[in-house]
């Protein structure tokens, strides 16, 4: 718990539901700090973190108009892992210490629950300050179905953008609660439904 609210610490791997499981956190009120929506505010055209990721990485990487293209950017450090230990060495600290100030403020306003949207929350090192981790769960063949209907690419590159994540099998390893979305959505938004409930009898 920090300055009185209990922080949330939601992960889980493309494909798996993360989003929907935050999506459906904030249909029921709940405050949800989504940390990709941070990262893009963080990158806005003139900001430090901008110009870092452009000095970084050039041209090539920004739109017409100079902003940040994260398609682009995404396909500069995709299956280059010492290009994407550099673009999270550049904007992660960032993210990081904007979460805290937006924690901090929301503590401030009477907030008592907040859910870090984290992708590589893990990975990162951030769940070491939150209050519980809930990791999305599904299956690899669903992570590479869904990504297929998201993208409309093919089946091979959905499976080598699964495979360059952590397992999700690893990430439970972390979990003090696991949402299962192996089944019907209805039967995840029931899950959603029972952890928000609980905050309000507990």
């Amino acid at each position: 718990m920090t300055n009185g609210v209990v922080i949330i610490g939601l992960t889980g791997g493309i494909g798996s539901g993360k989003s929907t499981v935050s999506q459906q956190l904030a249909a029921h009120g709940v405050l949800v700090l989504d940390a990709d929506a941070v990262a893009h505010d963080l990158m806005a055209r003139g900001w430090p973190a901008w110009r870092a990721v452009w000095e970084a990485f050039g041209w090539p990487v920004l739109e017409p108009m100079g902003e940040v293209d994260r398609v682009r950017l995404g396909r500069a450090v995709f299956g280059d892992p010492a290009a994407r230990a550099r673009l999270n060495a550049l904007v992660h600290p960032a993210v990081r210490a904007a979460m805290r100030e937006r924690t901090a403020a929301a503590a401030a306003a009477g907030v008592t629950r907040v859910v870090w949207d984290v992708p590589l929350l893990i990975e990162g090192g951030l769940h070491r300050e939150v209050d519980q981790v809930w990791v999305v769960y599904a299956t690899v063949e669903q992570q590479v179905e869904r990504v297929v209907h998201r993208t409309h690419g093919t089946a091979a590159e959905a499976r080598a953008r699964v495979a360059a994540q952590w397992p999700l099998a690893d990430k439970v390893a972390y979990a003090d609660r696991v949402l299962d979305n192996t089944g019907s959505p209805e039967a995840l938004a029931r899950q959603v439904e029972v952890l928000v409930s609980e905050w309000h009898t507990s």
